[in-house]
């Protein structure tokens, strides 16, 4: 019987007997259960025991309360208990401390032998040959020696790339063999955006006396990720190298999706990957106070290309270091690396997030006698630097380890940023502007982040118009950050005028966070090599809430994720004032260099152009380059800047197609004088969809269509209507079914401030 996930502390029982007694939600178990089993009707029962009265005498003799501070309880006793850290509370999640059968449950048959484990590891991999050796634990089941027939094959698109077969003499009980392949000529699975994430399809079987008894599949993507963590002369590199290529990470972070984990299907995964996918990332960091996520979730990822950091479940307090605790550990580790180690997508295993840089920084020093504080660094060396890199290299060898994420970098030390990968939160706590992104710089960015309201119709999903209030009980009560909404208002204050109605505030809300946070990535693609990743904290939610996201609980872009989508394109075109330059950066992830046509329109927002003028050049391949730079007064010349914009457009030399569109603004829109032009939008039903047309006679800057339909799909939103420039949006369903009678409501920045 397999108990692929019980939430945590358990007794199973099964016909009056003790199958098993459970004390770690991340593992899963297999019960043979055969001579329990009786003809007819069988009684299988499951008794939880709570979490929090389970663990109260291990608190209560600890003698001291660990510094878990986003577990919201008196008593802080997440730490004793293997299960989510983040269902005891975040700063972005509700506390809800559940308890049940969280994975499935099942019945498993076998005769004479099963394949327990399946491991396919990657020797070598180039273009030309790929070395492949087939691991496998076969368990012999019947008590004595048993001949065997093994096996295994690997297929591509249902055409067979290679097969190997073995005679062997399975001894009862587990046997460890060892089936070598080699694949001639391989296709490489790629990262979204560098071609085809392919994967082959391999298949072990084990007959006896000609007879099929057992069979393991996997899809497999063959390709080599390198993790490059080395001292260099600026410091300490941190970057991935795919293939033998280096890449620059376009990715997020990524929490569980839903406070009660059973909600959690296989097609909410599907649309989280393809919006994952759709806004050009190639890389979800799995942070450690949430879960490690299901089959599921890691095939999809394979699909798409995109990789995969995984953390182990721990963040942001030390943890106990006992025999028992440490044994829990080491069984949650030998589980997950044993159930994920096939995926493709996984780039590499994590020790913890933020544990050594709270050691070090978080006062916890001064806070605890000395005793404790040193119990608390040798419970940090066993578990991350000992325990946990032990099991990666024993079970998943070849595969990346970093004990911790930030390696050793500080947001409010700058001399550590040089060294590997960084958590900036300088522009939240240190309440920073923007722009201090563009000196700011990491070798490589595994953390940032601005909150946001979700919009309206999520938040009427818990708030009545009573509670439209940013103070309100209710708003309060969704807000888990104790200076989210001051900061949302004093760093709004900076860009935008302050909307005094509470819906205009939650509209400004989502366009201050995408533009901000796009102000961000492009920082961090202009300035590779010498930083090599841009991870966006966070893709989702868990519940309805203000939170750092891009995407709120019901499925609901904000302007975050299509900002994302922008600047995380293949190619993108990004100005920036320098001094007293003006540079064109063009930002290039694709692996061929081409001849380009930059053409520059310095124009007003009724449309009348002042200057036009075209640069010849090279697209860089997989690499940020200056296309062309001006002075900034000659720019601008004979202009106002509060009424002015440029008007870039990148196109390839070669068809004339268009690899980059973008505007730039030199003053902030709290300054501008922008109109107040009438949006045209014409609504044509189309295949179950609907096709917007909108178009304005005067620039409309960050329009948002809204449409009170949970989950709908646009094609874009939260853009810039040029003057005179129509622009089509197809509006679709979440899953695909047909759209019903829909009403549409057009938002712009100039409708919602009187400047």
């Amino acid at each position: 019987m397999v108990f692929e996930g019980l939430d945590t502390y358990a007794d199973i029982f099964l016909n009056g007997a003790l199958l098993q007694r459970t004390d770690n939600m991340f593992v899963g178990y297999r019960i043979p259960v055969k001579r329990n089993l009786r003809k007819g009707e069988n009684k299988l029962l499951v008794r939880f025991r709570s979490p929090i009265r389970e663990v109260m005498p291990q608190w209560e003799t600890n003698g001291f309360d660990y510094p878990a501070a986003n577990d919201h309880y008196p008593q802080k006793l997440s730490v004793f208990t293997r299960k989510a850290p983040y269902s005891y509370g975040w700063d972005w999640g509700i506390r809800m401390v559940t308890c049940g059968i969280w994975r499935p449950v099942y019945l498993e048959f076998t005769n004479k032998a099963v394949v327990e484990d399946y491991f396919v590891h990657q020797k070598s991999v180039t273009s030309e040959r790929a070395e492949i050796d087939n691991r496998l634990e076969v368990n012999n089941i019947t008590g004595t020696v048993q001949e065997a027939q093994i096996k295994v094959t690997c297929a591509y698109r249902n055409e067979q790339a290679g097969s190997v077969e073995k005679t062997v003499r399975l001894q009862p009980g587990v046997n460890n063999l060892s089936l070598p392949l080699s694949i001639d000529s391989p296709h490489l699975w790629m990262p979204n955006g560098w071609g085809e994430a392919a994967l082959y399809a391999f298949e072990v079987s084990v007959c006896v006396d000609g007879k099929l008894v057992a069979k393991k599949q996997h899809q497999i993507g063959l390709r080599t990720v390198r993790v490059v963590h080395e001292k260099d002369s600026l410091g300490m590199s941190f970057y991935f190298e795919v293939n033998g290529i280096p890449m620059f990470a376009k990715g997020t972070n990524l929490i569980p999706s839903d406070a009660l984990l059973p909600r959690v299907t296989r097609e909410r995964y599907v649309r989280l990957l393809d919006d994952v996918q759709a806004a050009h990332m190639n890389m979800i960091r799995v942070w450690g106070g949430g879960i490690y996520e299901d089959d599921a979730f890691f095939e999809e990822a394979d699909k798409r290309g995109i990789l995969v950091w995984q953390d182990f479940m721990f963040a942001c307090t030390p943890y106990p270091h006992d025999p028992a605790f440490l044994k829990r550990v080491s069984e949650e580790a030998v589980y997950n690396i044993k159930r994920l180690r096939n995926h493709a997508s996984l780039a590499m295993w994590c020790g913890n997030n933020e544990i050594y840089e709270g050691l070090r920084y978080w006062g916890w020093k001064k806070k605890y006698a000395p005793e404790i504080y040193q119990q608390m660094l040798d419970g940090y060396d066993v578990l991350f630097r000992r325990l946990l890199p032990e099991k990666v290299k024993e079970f998943d060898p070849g595969r990346f380890y970093l004990e911790g994420s930030p390696y050793e970098a500080n947001w409010g030390r700058p001399e550590s940023w040089k060294i590997g990968d960084s958590h900036n939160w300088g522009t939240w706590y240190g309440q920073k502007p923007f722009e201090t992104l563009d000196t700011e710089i990491p070798r490589f960015m595994s953390e940032f982040g601005f909150q946001s309201f979700p919009e309206m119709k999520t938040i009427r999903t818990f708030a009545s118009p009573a509670d439209y209030d940013l103070e309100s009980a209710v708003m309060n009560a969704h807000q888990k950050s104790t200076i989210g909404n001051f900061l949302i208002k004093k760093t709004m204050g900076i860009y935008y005028h302050v909307p005094e109605k509470f819906e205009d505030l939650v509209y400004m809300g989502l366009v201050l966070q995408g533009h901000g946070m796009r102000h961000g990535m492009e920082a961090h693609r202009r300035n590779r090599p010498y930083c090599m990743g841009s991870l966006l904290w966070q893709l989702n939610d868990s519940w309805p809430v203000v939170s750092w996201s891009g995407i709120d609980y019901y499925g609901n872009w904000k302007a975050m994720h299509y900002q994302t989508r922008r600047a995380f394109a293949p190619v993108l075109i990004d100005a920036i004032r320098e001094g007293d330059k003006l540079r064109y950066y063009v930002l290039s992830d694709v692996l061929k260099s081409e001849k380009a046509i930059l053409q520059i329109e310095l124009m007003d927002f009724n449309g009348k152009v002042y200057r036009r003028h075209q640069v010849e050049g090279t697209l860089p391949a997989n690499a940020s380059a200056v296309f062309y730079e001006e002075d900034w007064n000659k720019a601008f010349a004979a202009c106002d800047t509060t009424t002015s914009f440029i008007h870039m457009t990148l196109r390839s030399d070669v068809d004339r197609r268009v690899l980059s569109d973008e505007v730039y603004y030199p003053v902030f829109a709290k300054k501008q004088h922008l109109p107040h032009p009438e949006i045209s939008c014409k609504i044509r039903k189309k295949d179950g969809a609907y096709e917007l047309t909108l178009k304005s006679k005067q620039l409309a800057r960050d329009v948002f269509v809204e449409i009170s339909v949970q989950g709908v799909r646009f094609s874009d939103n939260f853009f810039d209507l040029l003057p005179g420039v129509p622009k089509k949006i197809l509006v679709t369903s979440a899953d695909g079914t047909p759209l019903e009678d829909i009403s549409v409501s057009l938002h712009q920045l100039s409708d919602i401030v009187s400047f």
